[in-house]
This record gives structure tokens, C-alpha cells and sequence, in this order.
């Protein structure tokens, strides 16, 4: 069954229909909230909330976009809006100064593992604004291509290519002083 003829099945009641959806999309939505919000159960929470979403306005799925586009769009907004949130109640972020992750990069100066590695980077990436966040994560940790990224976050493909420039640069910048770390 493809995805058009899920949503049908959806649509006439079929709630195995869209347990099939949540199959196949499950992993690329965690993947794009994890990457904007780090491994956190808000993170879990807004994944969830992404297919609850897409099932409470299944009968208004247009299908100008394909299902899997039509989801991270929703999962990219709800995950800023989560960023928005922690930004108006001060909610504490990973910092390089905290104890766990600098122990770790102190302790083991030579020896980063992957997990603590990609701890390092997804600080690092926390630390950029949200709309250089937003398209470094959907380029290249989605894997999503440039008309992609810019069809989900609604933009220009110009301004997407600008916005992952700037990405790069300041992740580049941020990630100097632990590269021989990394």
C-alpha cells in the first residue's frame, strides 16, 4: 500500500492504514526532532504530537507535498516552537561548562567516543539560531535535498543555500576549540 492509499484507508477508518504511516515515517521524524532538539523527552513528546497532528488533519492532506515532507514540516515547526518555549522559560541547555560533558572531554581528552562525540556536535548545533538550525538539520542530518528543505521550511532555495553557509561557518567556529577533540 502507498501512501496515498494509506490516507485513503485512514480516511474510510483503517487504523492499521495509519500505523503503516507511522512505520515508515517514525524514524525520519525522530531523526529531525532528536537533531533540533537534542535526546530529550520533549523530543519524544513532539515526535508523538507530529503524527497526532497529521492524523487530526488527515482529511485536509492535500497531497501537493509527499507525506514524508508533510510531516517533517509539521515535526520541524513543532520542534522550533519547543525552542521558542525553552527560550521564554530559561530551561537549562548543554553548555561546554557543564559538569558531565566537560568531565567527559577533560577526562578523555584523546579518547572521544562516538556517543560523547555527537553529544559535543548536537551542543554545538543547539547553539546556532533556530532558522540556521532548522536547515542545517533538514541538509545534512535528514539528509533532505536543497528543494526539499526549502519546500518543508516554507523559503527560497537561495535563501536555504545562504542559511546552510551561514550554518556551516558558525558550526565550524563553534566546534574549533574541541577539534582535536572530535
Amino acid at each position: 500500500m502507498n501512501d496515498n492509499e494509506a490516507i485513503q484507508a485512514c480516511l474510510s477508518g483503517n487504523s492499521d492504514a495509519f500505523a503503516e504511516i507511522i512505520h515508515r515515517y517514525e524514524s525520519k521524524i525522530a531523526g529531525t526532532v532528536i537533531g533540533m532538539l537534542g535526546r530529550c523527552p520533549e523530543a519524544e513528546d513532539v515526535g508523538q504530537e507530529t503524527f497526532i497532528r497529521f492524523y487530526n488533519n488527515l482529511k485536509n492532506f492535500r497531497g501537493e507535498s509527499s507525506v514524508g515532507t508533510y510531516l517533517t514540516r509539521i515535526a520541524m515547526n513543532l520542534s522550533l516552537n519547543e525552542l521558542k518555549r525553552r527560550q521564554r522559560h530559561s530551561s537549562r541547555i548543554i553548555s561546554i561548562d557543564d559538569p558531565d560533558v566537560s568531565k567527559n572531554l577533560h577526562e578523555n581528552r584523546n579518547h572521544l567516543d562516538v556517543e560523547e562525540t555527537r553529544d559535543i556536535v548536537q551542543w554545538a548545533i543547539s547553539q546556532l539560531e533556530p532558522k540556521l538550525q532548522s536547515t542545517l538539520v533538514l541538509r545534512l542530518m535528514d539528509e533532505c535535498s536543497t528543494e526539499e528543505t526549502a519546500v518543508i521550511l516554507q523559503l527560497p532555495i537561495g535563501t536555504v543555500l545562504s542559511r546552510l553557509s551561514r550554518a556551516k561557518k558558525q558550526l565550524i567556529k563553534i566546534l574549533k576549540p574541541y577539534q582535536e577533540n572530535l
